[in-house]
């Protein structure tokens, strides 16, 4: 059986939980079926781990496009290539219109994994402008026709449907994302988080992550000024996503950060040692998002043995358990597609609270940190995972 997966992000390339999840699914699956990856990007090497990749630059006379128009350009320059496969399997709306139409140009089943929905990321008009009608209309037409769709949590599947009501719900599958538990793992040294300025000898907050408006950054800012005098802020940051949201977010670390010492920026994507050791002396791992389809950074958190307080929405219910791994902060939120809370105010008073909780108590901090591992290691491996995946594809080849 020959599978072609297409997906924007694919190493070295990655820059969120996507592309994690392409390169570790790609990974295990190039054991079991022939398998070529078609990713955006500046060419690579052209193995990895068994799979065969192709790389695929915007077109030169797109250049100037619109961010989404140049991804349809690319998408159109990866059709070709996909004659011959049995199935093809997309990732996020980037690349669900070479799926679709190659399903259609070739006569195969089209299978697509969904990330995040575009109904669901209204803010994204802020970056993409009219670019972002482009997006939208690619996903639905995608959705709406694909042999089968894979959420990646419960709550993906059902906030599908809702969006999609024109899907047929019997071709929306549930396989949650997953984590290498051989990769992360628990690392106590200290050498790394001293050269970041973190001092592994006080209780810490740490949250890694891009800055958009669905990882709810500003709500974590405002917590965290409610803190215990000692306990330390570790931000691994990503870029924000436009101008306001850099402008709003630099303005409450900088209050912060002249309010409390143990304020750390970090930004910069860490190399993966480095983020374990972060990880590993998180007394907690903040994820206060207002839309989070699953979580993986909260899987990697709990392979390292961090208790997480994370927001009660979308997926990552069925990663946290509450009480036993970490906490979750309930939170009532607008039904219009911006996940905005109805009350911000009571929200992040909670999600301080629960912080506060958790690292008051370092011994039920430790033992939430212990759960979490052995939960990763027992329901999450990318072994089972892609054997799930592997049985969607049989599924639509019948």
């Amino acid at each position: 059986m020959r599978i072609d997966i297409v997906t924007k992000e694919f190493p070295p390339e990655i820059y969120g939980g996507a592309g994690v999840h392409v390169a570790e699914l790609s990974r295990v699956l190039a054991q079991h079926v022939e398998l070529r990856v078609r990713a955006f990007g500046a060419p690579r090497p052209e193995d990895y781990h068994g799979a065969t990749v192709n790389s695929y630059n915007v077109p030169a006379d797109l250049a100037d496009a619109n961010p989404a128009i140049q991804t349809l350009g690319v998408d159109l320059s990866i059709v070709p290539d996909i004659a011959g496969a049995d199935v093809v399997h997309s990732h996020t709306w980037y690349a669900n219109m070479a799926g679709h139409l190659a399903s259609l140009l070739h006569g195969i089943p089209h299978v697509l994994s969904a990330h995040s929905l575009e109904p669901l990321r209204p803010w994204k008009a802020e970056q993409l402008g009219g670019g972002y009608a482009v997006s939208s209309w690619a996903e639905k037409t995608a959705y709406e026709a694909a042999a089968a769709i894979i959420a990646v949590s419960d709550g993906m599947r059902q906030d599908i449907l809702k969006s999609y009501p024109n899907v047929d719900p019997a071709r929306v599958k549930v396989v949650h994302n997953g984590i290498d538990v051989s990769q992360w793992t628990r690392d106590e040294g200290e050498d790394a988080v001293r050269t970041l300025g973190i001092n592994p000898e006080k209780p810490s907050v740490v949250f890694v992550g891009r800055n958009t408006r669905q990882k709810g950054v500003p709500y974590l800012l405002q917590a965290a000024a409610k803190l215990p005098a000692d306990v330390q802020l570790v931000l691994c940051l990503g870029a924000a996503d436009t101008p306001a949201l850099a402008e709003q977010t630099n303005k409450l670390i900088a209050e912060l950060q002249s309010q409390r010492e143990g304020v750390i920026l970090i930004e910069r994507m860490l190399p993966r040692a480095e983020l374990i050791q972060v990880l590993s002396h998180a007394t907690a791992f903040a994820c206060p998002s207002i839309y989070e389809p699953l979580g993986i950074v909260n899987l990697e958190a709990m392979a390292c043995g961090a208790a997480v307080v994370a927001s009660a929405t979308g997926g990552i219910p069925e990663v946290v358990k509450d009480g036993e791994t970490g906490l979750l902060v309930a939170i009532e939120q607008l039904t219009d597609g911006t996940g905005t809370p109805l009350d911000p105010d009571k929200f992040v008073n909670d999600f301080a609270d629960a912080l506060i909780k958790v690292v008051e108590d370092p011994a039920k901090a430790r033992a939430m940190g212990v759960a979490g591992r052995a939960r990763v290691e027992e329901h999450f491996s990318w072994e089972s995972i892609a054997e799930t995946t592997l049985e969607v594809y049989r599924s639509v080849l019948k």
